[in-house]
């Protein structure tokens, strides 16, 4: 199923974790080579190639006409025909991925615990992060505001950003070793699974659990849906929160596809879709995500997102901060700018009566027009803190308690 997006595998032809786009491309991915790109909905095959050694995560890129294969050794970057346009040695042994599409980010984690950001539009390394966390096998990222979380042996989940070498928040989610980590389209909920069979959704504004649930396995995979439904891959079981859907041999990966019921499950027989009636979101649009868009359309949208791609710098995990004025700053720079200077660049500039012709601009005529101007400025200073002295006076005063007999406290 998919457009460019999730990935699946296992067997020769058995695809890992399905990648799937905002369109209407799917992305196969086996763990013995085998990668497949093709039209979900046309069936139309676009590549199929053997990369001849284990793959381990793979990715669709800001269009369907790159994708991206962590393989055993290093990171490779590919076309829709199957052809190697790039090979990055600097990441190694990487075991997941997550593409941040409005910063034209990679964002990959490997097996030294190194948390490595890459900027396609330009091919360079953003940031390299020691984790100080082991083996990073576990990686999700929160669509509202680009930041990674990732799982770890001690049942801890860690949020990244490029700009902080530390954890933004180290949140401890389960007794033992973290399995699988999502977070919804609106940046709410996280869903987490561990070794202990527990899953929990959290509550990303308060960091509070909301539900905890038992299953009889540990979730290896866990995908959200557009409109908050959550399937989790248990054993050999494909399971949603509240009802059993379908059993497969070992599945490998899941992914659902946008603005369409389907999930998309990789297991160790192949891929399979299913149904899932009201996951997608019925109404979409087209000038973010069009999955009907032609070439031409594609070739526009591409420049509109290059010319708006946000800087990795604004990546904080509070997005509504950006657009704060911070005014006890401004008022310091202000002033530190006034002592430099010596005056004040931004004061009002004194009153010059403009020149007249005909003899009316005489030096008496000149001077009574500065004290006229002079004269209305203060009559309005004047104004104003009489208005603020006789505010408290119209105020409504509370009237008086009544006094009350001392012998009426007796009276019933």
């Amino acid at each position: 199923m998919s457009l460019p997006g999730p990935w699946l595998g296992g067997s020769p032809a058995a695809p890992l974790i399905p990648p799937i786009s905002p369109h209407r491309h799917l992305l196969l991915g086996g763990q013995r080579g085998h990668v497949a790109a093709l039209d979900w909905q046309t069936k139309s095959l676009l590549c199929e190639i053997n990369v001849m050694e284990t793959v381990t995560d793979i990715t669709w890129l800001h269009t369907e006409t790159m994708f991206a294969v962590a393989q055993r050794r290093w990171l490779y970057v590919y076309d829709n025909q199957g052809v190697e346009l790039n090979c990055l040695k600097r990441f190694n042994g990487v075991l997941r991925m997550e593409f941040l599409p409005y910063h034209f980010l990679l964002a990959t984690a490997s097996e030294t615990g190194f948390l490595q950001y890459l900027d396609i539009s330009v091919g360079k390394e953003v940031a390299t992060i020691c984790t100080r966390g082991g083996r990073l096998g576990v990686m999700g990222q929160n669509p509202a505001n680009a930041i990674v979380h990732l799982g770890h042996s001690n049942g801890t989940v860690t949020l990244w950003s490029p700009n902080v070498k530390e954890p933004l928040v180290r949140m401890l989610c389960h007794q033992g070793g973290v399995r699988a980590v999502a977070v919804d389209s609106s940046g709410t909920y996280m869903a987490t699974s561990g070794l202990d069979r527990k899953l929990r959704v959290y509550d990303l504004r308060a960091y509070q659990p909301l539900q905890s649930l038992v299953l009889p396995v540990g979730a290896g995979h866990l995908s959200f849906s557009q409109r908050g439904l959550l399937a989790a891959a248990c054993g050999d079981v494909v399971q949603g929160v509240d009802h059993l859907m379908i059993t497969c041999s070992f599945p490998l990966g899941l992914r659902f596809c946008p603005f369409e019921d389907v999930l998309g499950v990789g297991h160790g027989s192949g891929f399979t879709s299913l149904l899932v009636p009201g996951a997608g979101q019925a109404n979409f649009d087209a000038l973010e995500n069009n999955p009907f868009r032609s070439q031409k359309q594609r070739q526009e949208w591409e420049v509109k997102a290059l010319l708006e791609k946000i800087p990795s710098e604004l990546i904080t995990l509070d997005p509504g901060q950006l657009g704060r004025v911070d005014a006890i700053t401004m008022e310091q720079k202000h002033q530190e700018r006034v002592e430099r200077l010596g005056f004040d660049p931004q004061a009002k500039p004194a009153f010059q009566p403009r020149r007249k012709l005909k003899g009316r601009s005489s030096a008496g005529s000149l001077l009574r027009r500065k004290k006229k101007v002079a004269n209305e400025e203060q009559r309005t200073k004047i104004r104003k803190s009489l208005e603020q002295q006789q505010a408290p006076e119209r105020e409504p005063k509370a009237a008086p308690r009544a006094q009350r007999p001392a012998l009426d406290r007796f009276k019933k």
